[in-house]
């Protein structure tokens, strides 16, 4: 299948569902190509690996506490025994509160938990002009499936 063509189908499916499950020939070129034409379609995108994303909810839409990894060394005082907290901003939450739609592309998105991916399958829903990609792993030729299916089956 031509990418020219497929690229309303998957731009259809997408607003559709909200959630769409890729899997795409590992050399790449497939995802980027559609990445930029979704982009000069108005989407504003953001790729995230899915590699120590923890809960995605929090991590992408809220304000939240993040300390540093602990290293075995003891606490002199003045700190909690983990460190310091120091606060993230939330990933798209400003994006979210534009008109744009805004896209979330989640590379190496296989290793996510059955939950957490059940969490992607209903951001969409909460937030009407949000939608997730997650790359699934690879295959001989680009396709791509509701995220919901992709679960189901």
């Amino acid at each position: 299948m031509p990418l020219l063509l497929g690229i309303r189908r998957f731009r259809k499916d997408l607003e559709r569902h909200g959630a769409m499950a890729v899997t795409a020939p590992l050399e790449g070129g497939f995802e980027t190509r559609l990445l930029r034409r979704l982009r000069a379609a108005g989407y504003a995108a953001q790729l995230c690996s899915a590699r120590g994303l923890g809960d995605p909810e929090t991590f992408l839409l809220g304000l939240h506490g993040v300390r540093p990894p602990h290293l075995g060394h003891q606490s002199i005082g003045g700190t909690a025994a983990v460190g310091t907290v120091s606060m993230a901003l939330p990933q798209l939450m400003p994006q979210l509160q534009t008109d744009k739609p805004v896209l979330l592309w989640l590379l190496e998105a296989q290793v996510l938990s059955r939950a957490e991916l059940d969490t992607f399958v209903a951001l969409p829903r909460r937030y009407p002009g949000f939608h997730v990609v997650c790359e699934m792993g690879g295959s001989r030729t680009l396709r791509w499936q509701p995220l919901a299916e992709a679960l189901a089956a």
